[in-house]
């Protein structure tokens, strides 16, 4: 995948910044915890349509996304995130393409963003996670970036209405999985459970979901004090 000019990506973003005054009253933490260089997978909880646009206008670096393929047919929805850069994800199934070309933007030292859920969560709590993210991670050792959002799942409900929608995005510390050689099966189930343990410690309890009570997210939030 080629990248996206960077004049072209930030005029993109200039757009998506004033939509996001006009529709959103933004509360963002954590942006001191995104790496100044290099590669570095995101892993966020997914909520809405308007996460992807939230960490699109405010990560300072030039990202590439996952996307479900079924965005490929919403007029102007392709051309414009093909525009700022996306994978794009046949949903219900193990894609590999994406997996491989994912892999290629790792390996290439750019970052990218993924939801490990896989689609967005209906009743706003964590779903449990599918392996890839950590088969990313495990594949290319780049740090994970976790992050956590709430209130993006009142954002259609709020825009039939011309109110503005408040969000907050919380950015946590990265980290690493354990160098413990190309896990599979059981260990990469492991993997993703710590992933999305690391992104509900970055939520409120009702967000959790089946993640809510699992001994990892104690520990994560022990940590944190």
């Amino acid at each position: 995948m080629r990248p996206t000019s960077r004049s072209v990506y930030e005029f993109i973003r200039s757009l998506f910044r004033l939509l996001g005054w006009l529709l959103l009253r933004q509360e963002v933490r954590g942006l001191e915890h995104i790496p100044a260089s290099g590669p570095y997978l995101i892993a966020v909880n997914h909520l809405s349509i308007a996460d992807p646009p939230m960490i699109f206008m405010n990560v300072p670096q030039q990202l590439v996304m996952f996307a479900a393929d079924k965005w490929k047919r919403v007029p102007g929805v392709r051309q414009l995130a093909e525009a700022v850069g996306v994978i794009w994800v046949a949903r219900g199934e193990a894609d590999l393409s994406a997996i491989k070309a994912a892999l290629t933007v790792l390996r290439a030292g750019r970052p990218m963003g993924l939801a490990p859920e896989g689609t967005r969560s209906h009743t706003a709590e964590l779903q449990p996670g599918k392996t890839g993210a950590a088969y990313l991670a495990d594949r290319t050792g780049v740090p994970i970036v976790p992050i956590g959002i709430t209130g993006t799942e009142a954002f259609a409900r709020n825009l039939r209405r011309l109110r503005r929608t408040p969000v907050r995005m919380v950015i946590g510390r990265p980290f690493t999985l354990p160098a413990t050689g190309r896990a599979k099966g059981e260990a990469l189930v492991a993997h993703t459970t710590t992933i999305m343990c690391h992104i509900a410690a970055l939520l409120p309890p009702e967000y959790r979901g089946v993640y809510a009570h699992h001994p990892q997210l104690q520990a994560i939030l022990t940590a944190q004090g």
